[in-house]
């Protein structure tokens, strides 16, 4: 285990969510001879250039072919290994779904894979490249834990803790280097339980991913706006935190979700089916992807592009509640 602090918290942020999941599976292999890693001819842009070294004997390289590397990846699985196989997110969730619903999640088999650069990380690549449908795609495969970790340093704690787990994962990996850090600190994750970063009063903001630091910039503002916001880290998809979202209702005069992903199918999907159960509960605000293919860009553009940086959100919300007369009474 990696023990959390300033220092280290500043490290994993240069390296970045695909250097930081490199470091901890590095870290995680000296103990452990189950742990193989696989690429689809990307191991220095994986992040696994470190494991590489360290490693070699336990680093597959199966080229530019994904379906087949979830199939390598399955029968390793069988053979006792627990194998982390690593590719582009649009790659991993829509060109392989079929080996990934078929030979990981009906089988239930050890295998977590990493889909590198969700959201619009690729950035020049343009749309073929980016992924802003993994979510909604994969949360609807049965048996298959869905992970997207709000910073560098949750990255390393998503990779521990399903590490722990014998179970078919799929672990979003988003944002660009040098991304914020939401996590300075040692602090206790566990699979499937939303984590609390903000205690508010007026306003629910439930994030996941690069989305979270957004967010607690957006409450920040918020919060000189005479609104005071509480900030959910929902690092699990599935299985999903719905008790986290059921202690909302009453407490809150709006619930909004933010996600680096379309508004369709992903968190904010997620959310509104446990609402849909209750007659009672607060209007929700879901800010993500529109059902568009956004222009190119580099990052920053695209996410400005499409509504979410945290002014962008700051502003959504007042502009909601304003002209919302359920959220008024």
């Amino acid at each position: 285990m990696i023990e959390i602090n300033r220092k280290i918290s500043r490290m994993f942020s240069m390296l970045g969510q695909r250097g930081s999941c490199g470091y901890a599976l590095s870290d995680l292999a000296t103990n452990n001879n189950r742990i193989l890693c696989m690429t689809s001819d990307l191991c220095t842009t994986s992040g696994l250039d470190r494991f590489n070294e360290a490693f070699p004997e336990r680093m597959l390289n199966v080229g530019i072919a994904e379906q087949n590397m979830i199939g390598v990846a399955a029968g390793l699985a069988i053979d006792g290994y627990q194998v982390f196989a690593s590719t582009f997110a649009t790659f991993a969730s829509m060109r392989a779904v079929e080996q990934l619903r078929s030979m990981l999640a009906y089988m239930k088999l050890d295998v977590k894979l990493i889909g590198m650069a969700s959201g619009f990380s690729m950035g020049f690549f343009g749309n073929t490249h980016f992924s802003m449908e993994d979510i909604a795609i994969t949360r609807a495969i049965p048996n298959l834990t869905i992970l997207s970790p709000a910073d560098a340093t949750e990255t390393v704690k998503i990779i521990e803790a399903a590490s722990k787990t014998n179970k078919p994962c799929y672990i979003r990996l988003t944002g660009s280097g040098n991304m914020p850090i939401v996590y300075s600190e040692e602090y206790n994750l566990e699979i499937g339980k939303a984590i609390k970063l903000t205690h508010g009063n007026d306003i629910c903001i439930v994030s996941t991913g690069s989305m979270v630091y957004q967010s607690l910039q957006a409450a920040k503002m918020l919060e000189e706006e005479g609104l005071s916001s509480t900030v959910l880290d929902m690092h699990t998809i599935k299985p999903f935190d719905n008790d986290s979202i059921v202690c909302t209702m009453e407490k809150y005069k709006l619930i909004v979700t933010v996600e680096e992903h379309s508004i369709i199918g992903g968190l904010g999907g997620a959310v509104s089916e446990v609402l849909a159960k209750y007659k009672n509960h607060p209007p929700l605000l879901r800010i993500g992807v529109e059902d568009i293919f956004p222009r190119v860009g580099d990052y920053s553009f695209l996410i400005e592009q499409c509504g979410l940086t945290a002014e962008q959100i700051k502003n959504r919300i007042i502009i909601y509640m304003k002209n919302t007369d359920e959220v008024l009474k």
